[in-house]
């Protein structure tokens, strides 16, 4: 496949590794003869690792055949995570330097997840939009203080930590952007 061909999403090999590409920046040739470049901004699979790497429209890329499954978070085996295809019950167990930052977000039963596999191997994944979480530890309302609402700090169940409103308390449930890591309302 050339360069030029290349969309954003595609997954190809570049160094004897495999990488997704997320965004292209085509710059035109100055004076004639030129030929036109493309950089791609790349993530590697698995790993998530960026990489800016540039080419001639000419060079040719392999593209590698991803697909994606719709799948539920079942448990945690030791340290790899265990996730089951929601139509055919196949088991993706990926470990957690293939999980990355997403273990953060992974709660019981969380749904909505997409296993990314290569060659019928699971090697990534990818996450919903937003996730619905426990707030385990969270300072108390100040009661009488200022009439801003600042944020404050709360731990959720999965250990990570998000900035919410003031008046979030321990045990509530809230939305979090896990592309942002930001807190997205309150969940019911």
């Amino acid at each position: 496949m050339k360069a030029y061909d290349i969309k954003k999403g595609n997954v190809v090999e570049h160094n004897g590794g495999v990488y997704q590409v997320r965004d292209i920046e085509r710059s035109s040739p100055q004076g004639r003869g030129g030929n036109v470049r493309f950089r791609f901004v790349m993530y590697s699979i698995p790993g998530g690792n960026k990489l800016d790497a540039s080419f001639d429209g000419d060079d040719d890329l392999r593209e590698v055949d991803m697909s994606r499954r719709q799948c539920t978070y079942s448990y945690k085996d030791g340290e790899a995570f265990v996730f089951l295809d929601d139509e055919d019950y196949t088991p993706y167990t990926l470990d957690a330097d293939a999980v990355g930052d997403a273990a953060g977000y992974i709660v019981d039963d969380l749904t909505g997840i997409y296993v990314q596999l290569i060659e019928d191997a699971p090697v990534a994944i990818q996450l919903p939009q937003s996730v619905a979480m426990e707030v385990v530890d969270t300072p108390p309302e100040l009661k009488g203080g200022t009439a801003t609402k600042r944020p404050k700090p709360a731990k959720l169940s999965t250990g990570i930590e998000i900035m919410v409103p003031e008046y979030i308390g321990n045990g509530e449930k809230v939305w979090v952007n896990t592309t942002t890591g930001e807190f997205a309302g309150r969940a019911e």
